[in-house]
């Protein structure tokens, strides 16, 4: 099964964040990632974590919905809801998967899911890029960001995700942690813990269950310290 599309609720209003989450929790290709309750608010969770679908109210103070979308250069599938009728035709010129008049009953809140499954399954699959023996290529919101192995300083397991730590930025990569390891030379990365993978180079000094990387230290799992070791001596 396909990982759930993340979804994010944009309300100004409590009780449709109530109603909406409640049915989000009924429907398993859903998952509920964030709440919103204004534009600003909204626009800082998307720079900060990708999503695959929001829930947008249209009437909200300062910024409209609609204001919003304008600002996003490449916006996820956008479901609106609101309790006015009349933005419906200017709503579907923002490319919106579904329009949902509030009270919003459940049954109608199942049809436009279905708009948005059956507009995923005809997506067209993105080929993954050549990564070259120097790089790796990862998928960082809608965009592939090339990130040098020498630039890699440590990885983190995030649940589906990956945080690839560089001097520069962190970077929140849609790939999981083993495709990760698949990718990167095994003679130059070793995985310390369940959740982390490191550079062999980037090691300061150990200490007891801990290994330093520059200031940074990060805990080594007793099932791969034997094999850190090992490499440590070789």
């Amino acid at each position: 099964m396909p990982n759930p599309l993340r979804c994010l609720l944009i309300d100004d209003e409590l009780a449709a964040h109530y109603v909406l989450q409640h049915y989000i929790e009924q429907v398993d290709q859903l998952t509920l990632v964030g709440n919103c309750y204004d534009a600003l608010e909204a626009i800082n969770f998307l720079h900060r974590q990708p999503v695959d679908l929001l829930f947008l109210d249209i009437n909200m103070p300062q910024i409209s919905g609609l204001q919003l979308l304008e600002t996003l250069a490449n916006p996820p599938r956008v479901i609106l809801t609101t309790a006015y009728s009349e933005f419906a035709l200017e709503s579907y010129e923002y490319g919106v998967v579904d329009y949902l008049l509030k009270p919003i009953e459940f049954p109608r809140f199942l049809k436009a899911i279905d708009k948005v499954m059956t507009a995923e399954a005809e997506k067209p699959q993105e080929p993954l890029p050549v990564v070259s023996e120097q790089s790796l290529m990862v998928k960082v919101d809608t965009d592939w960001v090339r990130i040098a192995h020498s630039h890699l300083e440590y990885i983190q397991s995030w649940g589906n995700y990956v945080k690839l730590f560089t001097a520069q930025q962190v970077y929140v990569a849609s790939i999981t942690m083993t495709e990760v390891e698949r990718r990167l030379p095994s003679d130059q990365f070793i995985r310390i813990h369940k959740s982390y993978l490191i550079p062999l180079a980037r090691i300061s000094r150990m200490s007891g269950n801990e290994i330093f990387i520059g200031d940074v230290s990060l805990p080594v799992g007793l099932t791969y310290r034997r094999e850190l070791i090992e490499r440590l001596k070789a």
